[in-house]
């Protein structure tokens, strides 16, 4: 059970996260139209649920070597300088995406410090902003296990490249 969660816990957080988003939304219209009330909360809780799924999106797709990649620069290196650009783009990758769990840690660290809270519900907003650090190391962690599985794998074995 606990090697399922550790090897698919973004899968498991996004299967979650659409399904809560999906019956939030669904209540909110049979709402609305059957009581021409709103649910006003569910628009706040929609939006943050989309953040969060994205970020966990991210990290299924990093696993998976899913992510934008220039293949044109890939295919014309001679194989001499294929592991050490590899590495370099990982490294630039891995560097963008720490300052990105830095920043969003920054971020909500402000924003508990000055007490925001959300809008709808009234609820600390920093809660909202909790996941995102760690979404992004989630992101950098799978990053780096599909690299080293390429790396290993090598250039030539139809293996989609980071």
């Amino acid at each position: 059970m606990i090697r399922l969660l550790l090897r698919d816990f973004e899968k498991i957080v996004c299967a979650i996260l659409f399904l809560a988003m999906t019956a939030l939304g669904f209540v909110n219209v049979v709402i609305r139209y059957g009581t021409n009330y709103s649910f006003a909360a569910s628009e706040e809780l929609l939006v943050n649920g989309f953040l969060l799924l994205t970020v966990f999106g991210a990290a299924i797709a990093a696993r998976r070597g899913e992510h934008l990649a220039v293949t044109m620069v890939h295919e014309v290196l001679p194989r001499a300088l294929w592991a050490p650009i590899l590495l370099l783009s990982v490294l630039l990758s891995v560097a963008l995406l720490s300052l990105s769990a830095w920043f969003s840690w920054e971020a909500m660290m402000n924003i508990r410090r000055v007490g925001m809270r959300s809008y709808g519900l009234g609820l600390p907003a920093w809660y909202y902003q909790a996941a995102l650090p760690l979404g992004f190391a989630l992101i950098i962690l799978r990053y780096l296990q599909h690299a080293w599985s390429v790396l290993r794998s090598g250039p030539d074995t139809g293996v989609d490249h980071v």
